[in-house]
């Protein structure tokens, strides 16, 4: 059930709010007046596409809200985002001139995808070109199947998730064979790539050291010289020339000799202490130093090749150590993978025989249940269409296996087939239905499948409570008409169907009627929709049965409509 519409700045509506009643409720309006435009309406609360300039010109942004009763078994992600006390479920969607949209689920934000999934749970919208969608072969499998109610759609879901392991398997089992094909030839390489990169063993620290190291042997001299001038500088071992080390003792000897005079003094002479003791220390390291920096004959050589090594593994394999040490790991795990290749495929094919097995055994259970199916839907759909003045059309259902096995939805195609007129051999829908005709299938179709999961749910409430039919009555009129009416009407009972329509020949048969008129002196042009009732219905009938206001034999044709509903 649908409580409420409301929709604002949507187009040329300007604000516009639908109180529905149960069973059929009609809306009705001159071509061009906007009829589509609630149906957009509703789309959008479906999670549909804000199309481009769907904002009234000058308004800030575009809203529709939809108040619908909770609906009950809800999953536990979409019951979290109803309010626990909440019977009612309010769906809302913002559109912006720029194209964003916003949607919301009883106030609080939420994304498009949680407003198409609860969408779906209460209501089901068919276009006035819904029917074409018919001509398609996996929507004809699509109503045979949901035909077939839960039991067999759930039995296809799992085909589809069999068919995708059967699929993933076999391109791993492909991915495997062409490891094999290349199983020796990858092999050596990884081996002769390894056993270089293992045979010199770098690493990045080595590389640092060495870097350090060829710099020192390189200025061996230089930094030989610059510690023994330094050394000596600071503690010459010639007493003629003395040094800094010998500065520094006669100033502390002399400090020394008159420390007790003044207290000032001392914490001065400490500090030369301290100095001359630093002195003597850094001119022995310097020394030792100086002492140790000699190269041992053919050691720059030996560290330059080593260097090379490295910077050639570089160029090779990443452009620094780690990455060289990276490559190596990943040679190990791919001649692993290439040494264990022909175990792999053959546990690989082991078990994709045994999905396929799993996957012909589920499509052959779906087939068994689609061929049981196929004569039933034939049969009520027949019988549907003969209640729509389509009495002596014969209509079936064609299985035959698919050319190329089975596939996501099971190893069937299925034609849906129809002879319009007695004594004419059935051929497919696609090609001999009219447009009249096949509005006229579908509405027999969805009569038939609704009626169906009615029936599966077990339950008292319908499994999809809001229908919506933009305008599917195309091409029909006459007795015709009127048939599809009272056919509406009755799929009516128990549920909701909110139908645009431009045949007075239903639009008698609502329990409440709408019209949508375009106000054209406005600027924009503005449009309004309003509800109908008594003298207001018959004036709209009227108007639909092309006659002009005042014309008596129309509105006595209008009358009568309504007494005959």
């Amino acid at each position: 059930m649908l409580y409420e519409l409301r929709v604002e700045n949507l187009l040329l509506m300007e604000r516009a709010e639908l109180r529905l009643a149960p069973g059929l409720n009609v809306l009705t309006g001159e071509t061009g007046a906007g009829k589509t435009l609630l149906a957009h309406a509703l789309d959008l609360l479906l999670g549909g596409r804000a199309r481009s300039g769907i904002v009234r010109t000058g308004a800030p942004e575009a809203y529709v809200e939809g108040v619908f009763p909770r609906p009950p078994g809800l999953d536990a992600d979409l019951a979290e985002r109803i309010p626990s006390d909440a019977d009612e479920v309010v769906l809302a969607r913002r559109v912006w001139p720029d194209g964003r949209t916003r949607a919301y689920i009883c106030g609080r934000s939420a994304t498009v995808g949680d407003l198409r999934e609860l969408g779906s749970r209460l209501l089901a919208f068919y276009g006035q070109h819904e029917h074409r969608k018919l001509m398609v072969a996996t929507a004809q499998l699509d109503v045979l199947d949901g035909y077939g109610g839960p039991a067999q759609l759930e039995l296809r879901a799992r085909v589809a998730c069999a068919y995708e392991h059967v699929r993933d398997l076999r391109e791993r089992v492909a991915a495997l064979q062409e490891l094999a094909g290349v199983h020796d030839r990858e092999i050596d390489l990884i081996a002769f790539e390894l056993d270089e990169i293992e045979a010199a063993a770098p690493t990045e620290d080595e590389q640092e050291a060495l870097s350090a190291e060829r710099d020192r042997l390189r200025h061996l001299e230089g930094l030989q010289t610059a510690a023994a001038v330094g050394a000596e500088a600071l503690a010459s071992d010639d007493d003629d020339r003395g040094g800094l080390a010998v500065a520094l003792a006669q100033a502390v000897s002399q400090l020394e000799a008159v420390a007790g005079v003044d207290p000032e003094l001392a914490p001065l002479l400490e500090r030369l202490q301290a100095v001359q003791y630093e002195v003597e220390d850094l001119g022995s390291e310097l020394r030792r130093y100086s002492l140790g920096l000699e190269g041992a004959p053919g050691r720059l050589e030996e560290v330059e090749d080593r260097l090379a090594l490295f910077a050639r593994l570089e160029r090779k394999h990443g452009g620094t150590i780690a990455e060289v040490l990276r490559h190596a790991e990943r040679c190990r795990e791919r001649r692993d993978q290439l040494e264990n290749a022909d175990v792999a495929l053959e546990d690989g094919q082991r078990e994709l025989d045994g999905a396929e097995q799993e996957l012909a055994t589920l499509a052959g259970e779906l087939s068994g249940r689609r061929h049981e199916a196929a004569p039933a839907l034939a049969e009520a759909v027949r019988a549907r269409l003969a209640e729509l003045a389509m009495a002596d059309a014969e209509f079936e259902v064609e299985l035959r296996p698919r050319e190329d096995g089975c596939g996501p939805r099971g190893a069937d195609v299925v034609e849906l087939l129809i002879a319009p007129n007695p004594g004419m051999p059935a051929g497919p829908l696609r090609e001999i239905a009219s447009g009249g005709e096949l509005s006229r299938v579908m509405l027999a179709l969805l009569s038939v499948a609704h009626g169906a999961h009615d029936t599966a749910s077990g339950e008292d409430e319908p499994a999809t409570p809001l229908l919506v039919f933009d305008e599917i009555d195309a091409g029909i009129g006459g007795h015709t008409a009127r048939a599809v009416g009272e056919h509406l009407r009755d799929l009516a009972q128990g549920r909701q169907i909110l139908c645009i329509t431009h045949l007075p020949q239903v639009a008698a048969l609502a329990a409440r009627h709408f019209t949508i008129a375009k106000d054209t002196s406005a600027l924009p042009a503005r449009t309004t929709v309003a509800a109908l009732n008594g003298d207001g219905v018959v004036e709209e009938l009227v108007r639909m049965l092309g006659a002009g206001e005042g014309d008596a034999a129309a509105s006595q044709h209008a009358r009568q409509l309504l007494k005959a509903a």
